[in-house]
């Protein structure tokens, strides 16, 4: 009998433990702003987005944007990647900011996946892509006003994530994009946050 009270405790402990597991948030490091960083997340990715333009950081722009996947679209994404590094490089070398470049992340929405399937899945299929998904971030810009940027993230064959910093280049990966609503859910309720 106390065997069998024992073996009934280690399955509802066994179980409890791995229920609460199941439901545990993903731990989460943030920067010193306070938001998320790296790509590690889709938010991490679009929070570093905007952080490369407030620092006018060419390298980190560079680095977070997705490979040039496409045939077709190679030499327009190359262009823009080239114009975008070379304005970041003017924004810098002026004594005061432009009044609507960004200042500072006011905050972070969770990531949320197009509710068009075809975008994800033609991804998947052509283009090996392990995730498509958008992050909405909400951003202080110099002039004192603020902005919402919608980010387009894409989760490539290394298991990294890597905005897109111009998605209508390729509308059959972002089509529907812009028609979503208002993101709702801020990133810190669906990560266990670390600081």
């Amino acid at each position: 009998m106390s065997r069998l009270i024992a073996i009934v405790c280690l399955v509802l402990t066994l179980g409890g433990a791995a229920a609460l597991a199941q439901s545990a948030k993903p731990k989460l490091k943030v920067a010193g702003d306070g938001f998320p960083t790296g790509q590690d997340t889709p938010e991490g990715v679009a929070c570093d987005l905007v952080r490369a333009f407030i620092t006018h950081d060419p390298a980190l722009f560079s680095r977070i944007c997705i490979r040039s996947y496409a045939e077709g679209i190679r030499d327009n994404y190359a262009t823009f990647l080239k114009n975008t590094v070379q304005s970041m490089k003017d924004e810098a070398a002026k004594a005061t900011p432009s009044l609507g470049g960004p200042k500072s992340i006011g905050k972070v929405f969770a990531a949320r996946h197009l509710t068009k399937e075809g975008p994800a899945s033609y991804g998947y299929t052509v283009f090996d892509f392990q995730d498509v998904m958008f992050v909405d971030v909400g951003v202080f810009l110099q002039d004192g006003s603020h902005a919402l940027n919608r980010t387009f993230v894409i989760k490539d064959k290394d298991g990294k994530w890597y905005v897109h910093p111009i998605p209508t280049i390729s509308p059959l990966l972002s089509d529907g994009l812009n028609e979503e609503g208002p993101s709702q859910t801020d990133f810190s309720e669906v990560y266990d946050v670390q600081k």
